[in-house]
């Protein structure tokens, strides 16, 4: 058994208005799913990613507004980068000046160009030129030839180092390459396949606004997950038992390193209730809180950009 690679990933932001913005209209994102945090309906949860949010390319927000800053560091995923075409790193490093984004310099890891960048809540993003088997959203405002095309993987800052390796070894990931105190691993699939471990001393990270929650694993269906939950429990793992999360089926572990870990399964994916075209445009509801629209709806705040009034 051997994961493809990752599924989602999981992070904390603030303002979820900004947080569209900044996805969908600067980095050239699909909002496929607007839904809420079943475990805390009163936020939202919202799913980024490429025409239909398949597998390796969903980014998803809980924004849970004025919430408290934390800090990425030990014990958490540090960095989610994106695939972009060889090439077009200097239209990136232009469109991020042109929205006041604060990104570094391009420079090199493992032979491929990278620029590191944040979004508005201080989350750590990287660009990494790349090939993948993704194309990107075709309707985006980015042009395609320089467009995402979901993710590269994560960068993970572990309490526990080889410990955690073990576990990405235990997963199918296998160890490629060093660098400096960077450590690559990668999966067999054919996207979002490079976790890089970080072997370096820095302060616990503080969960919160502009951290990673979780980073999500591919299982192939839900008889492969709960193959991997006996796999992870023989090995000492404290596993849940399944979630649905409507959109795919859940379980989750933390590792030795302090890393939170999810293994979610391809389907039934995001046009589970909604199609194509129509993807991320309203508030869907599982059928359990659906009874409860009218109150949660009433406490969301609106994604719409606000518009300033014009006096004359």
């Amino acid at each position: 058994m051997q994961t493809d690679g990752i599924h989602h990933v999981t992070a904390v932001s603030g303002d979820p208005r900004e947080n569209v913005r900044f996805y969908a209209d600067v980095l050239g994102l699909r909002l496929v799913k607007r839904t809420v945090n079943f475990d805390d309906t009163s936020t939202y949860h919202l799913y980024y990613g490429d025409e239909t949010g398949s597998p390796g390319t969903a980014l998803t927000f809980f924004p849970f507004g004025e919430g408290r800053p934390g800090r990425p560091g030990r014990g958490q995923a540090v960095a989610t980068a994106f695939v972009v075409p060889e090439g077009s790193l200097d239209y990136w490093t232009d469109r991020f000046a042109e929205h006041g984004v604060s990104a570094a310099e391009p420079t090199e890891r493992f032979g491929a160009g990278v620029v590191a960048f944040e979004d508005e809540d201080g989350q750590p993003l990287e660009l990494v030129e790349g090939e993948t088997d993704i194309e990107p959203w075709a309707d985006g405002p980015v042009p395609a030839e320089n467009a995402v095309r979901g993710f590269h993987g994560v960068t993970l800052q572990s309490a526990a180092p080889e410990s955690t390796g073990r576990v990405l070894e235990l997963l199918g990931f296998e160890k490629e390459a060093a660098e400096g105190e960077r450590v690559r691993y990668r999966a067999a699939g054919d996207r979002a396949n490079v976790v890089d471990l970080l072997e370096r001393e820095s302060p616990r990270g503080r969960p919160g606004v502009g951290t990673v929650h979780h980073v999500a694993f591919r299982a192939e269906d839900e008889e492969q997950q709960l193959q991997w939950r006996e796999e992870l429990s023989n090995a000492g793992q404290n596993v849940t038992p399944q979630k649905d999360r409507q959109y795919f089926q859940s379980i989750y572990f933390r590792d030795p390193g302090g890393v939170l870990f999810e293994i979610a399964t391809d389907g039934p994916g995001f046009t589970r209730d909604e199609s194509v075209e129509e993807l991320g445009s309203s508030l869907k509801l599982p059928p359990w809180l659906e009874d409860d629209r009218d109150r949660l709806e009433s406490r969301l705040p609106s994604l719409e950009p606000e518009v300033e009034e014009v006096r004359n």
